[in-house]
């Protein structure tokens, strides 16, 4: 099989010892059914809860090297975006196997955990939650087909102000729910904006992501600008970045939160 790179993952016998290095990754490890096939991961790796009891590799900005190393892993998980390119050539110049993702859409995320069954041999548990997960992604997209459009601006933090183009998961998620990302047409992944762009986008809602999971307390800073249709009419909203941002199955219960969100904003 091949990763995000287009290189050709080979193993002799199903993966054992796999250190992921993307909390993101680390969770799509234990949907696959492979959760106790992990001796590491990176920091903020919270989710299942067992995944922060792993030992600790670094982030996953700021990997060690030598202690991946010293695991002996089989596997190592990357994130292409994430990570950078340069930590999977020197992992494999060290002789490890590495396999890199880079996920942009919701249907790569089943198809990373049916991956992720394969190597890890664990393809039983992998398919029937991709099949589950797949029948509930089918379900959302029939509610919403033909839904009246919204433009949204997505914001990722306020300062500096940033948002997420639409080559980003994220986008997919407010496609999926009948939306149309305000700055789709980024030149760069995660952008940074101003606020001059954004009233000149002028989005029929604003929704906020943060650090947790509560409403961050600058989304209220748009109350400064009641010109703006999001603001006049009421629709400044709160996804927690962990159910939408993450590149996990997680993320249909995000989709859920924003689909709906989105509803209210179509009957205002």
């Amino acid at each position: 099989m091949s990763d995000a790179r287009g290189e050709v993952i080979r193993l002799q016998e199903p993966a054992s010892r796999i250190v992921a290095l993307a909390p993101h990754i680390v969770e799509n490890v234990y949907s696959a059914g492979a959760g106790d096939k992990l001796v590491a991961a990176v920091s903020y790796s919270d989710y299942p809860p067992e995944a922060a009891e792993l030992p600790q590799v670094g982030s996953y900005k700021l990997v060690n090297y030598e202690t991946v190393l010293a695991l002996k892993p089989d596997l190592v998980l990357a994130w292409s975006s994430g990570n950078g390119p340069e930590v999977a050539r020197q992992l494999e110049r060290l002789g490890l196997t590495v396999y890199v993702d880079e996920l942009r859409s919701l249907e790569d995320i089943v198809g990373e955990v049916r991956t992720l069954g394969l190597l890890a041999g664990t393809s039983e548990v992998a398919n029937r939650r991709g099949d589950q997960w797949l029948a509930r992604l089918r379900e959302l997209k029939q509610l919403y087909r033909g839904a009246a459009p919204v433009s949204v601006f997505y914001q990722v933090w306020n300062d500096p102000l940033q948002t997420l183009n639409g080559e980003h998961l994220v986008s997919d998620v407010i496609r999926l729910c009948g939306g149309r990302n305000a700055f789709a047409d980024a030149v760069s992944l995660a952008p940074k904006v101003n606020i001059e762009s954004v009233l000149a986008r002028n989005p029929d809602a604003i929704v906020a992501s943060g650090m947790g999971e509560q409403r961050p307390e600058w989304l209220g800073d748009w109350l400064e600008y009641p010109a703006l249709t999001a603001v006049r009419e009421k629709n400044l909203f709160f996804v927690p970045p962990d159910i939408i941002q993450r590149h996990t199955m997680r993320i249909l219960d995000g989709a859920e939160m924003l689909c709906e969100q989105l509803q209210r904003v179509r009957h205002r």
